[in-house]
């Protein structure tokens, strides 16, 4: 996604943040509502994928514990035509994989400790191709900007039902008015917050599907891994959150009512019948 579709959304993801502030604290709320929006814009362009990271409890792999790993991603890198990012490794069962950086310079592979027991040289290759095609059309940026500030605007929204809870705005605000608006956001702003995942666009995942296959050489090994993904899905639950579910290769809520409501991922089928094609 280019700039001008970032800066789009990072406005409308401040408004909504406003609108909580003034929901909570009328005027006052607003104002402070939009200072912290400021400062949390500026953090999460420079500190995005740390606080990712840090919420997956990733940590870097060392190369001598993992040098396969870093055979592939040497590789891929090399084909790519970028700097080799850094690869982290997240500590759960459930396979899957993402990838965060504000640019390729910056640029992070991470991976859950089930990918690497489930699949083989050839699938992980895709995998990882496909994450570094994120990285090079720098896909990345947005993807985790937007984590971070959906997971600020869920945290917003629980302080705010406990602040007209336990006081807050006086009681006049919070008879009638308040009460229906406090209502309001408190439907309105976890839905919008799904929303910005389908502001993602599906297309992202077709076009580092197809720059994967390509910088690895073939289809076969991401698709044969989307595969094993998809299967093993219901049986292996990543401890995700759903603002943060676009980031992964396949959908870590798949098989969840809303997950498929909200999808930010298309049909693995599909992704697999396109690779196969190419």
């Amino acid at each position: 996604m280019n700039y001008f579709k970032t800066t789009l959304l990072l406005i409308a993801l401040a408004a909504l943040l406003i609108w909580i502030g003034s929901m909570v604290g009328g005027m006052q709320g607003a104002m402070i509502a939009f200072i912290f929006t400021l400062i949390l814009n500026v953090g999460s362009f420079w500190f995005s994928d740390k606080i990712v990271l840090a919420m997956y409890r990733a940590q870097e792999m060392p190369e001598k514990d993992f040098p396969e790993v870093y055979e592939i991603v040497r590789e891929i890198a090399g084909n790519a035509g970028i700097p080799q990012p850094k690869v982290y490794l997240i500590p759960q069962d459930a396979p899957n994989a993402f990838a965060t950086g504000r640019s390729p310079k910056n640029g992070v592979v991470c991976v859950t400790r089930g990918i690497l027991n489930m699949l083989n040289r050839g699938e992980l290759k895709g995998v990882v191709a496909h994450e570094m095609s994120h990285i090079k059309n720098r896909d990345t940026l947005i993807m985790t900007v937007t984590a971070v500030l959906a997971s600020t605007i869920m945290m917003l929204v629980n302080m705010a039902r406990w602040t007209a809870m336990f006081g807050g705005r006086d009681d006049r605000n919070r008879n009638g008015g308040g009460i229906v608006g406090l209502l309001a956001m408190s439907i309105l702003a976890p839905l919008a917050a799904m929303l910005i995942q389908l502001a993602i666009s599906r297309s992202r995942e077709y076009g580092a599907d197809a720059a994967g296959a390509k910088v690895a050489g073939s289809g076969n090994g991401l698709a044969n891994a989307l595969r094993k993904l998809n299967e093993a899905s219901p049986r292996y639950r990543l401890n995700a959150s759903p603002q943060t579910a676009h980031l992964f290769i396949v959908n870590p809520l798949s098989g969840s009512f809303i997950a498929g409501l909200f999808s930010t991922h298309p049909p693995v089928e599909e992704r697999i019948k396109r690779l196969m094609k190419a």
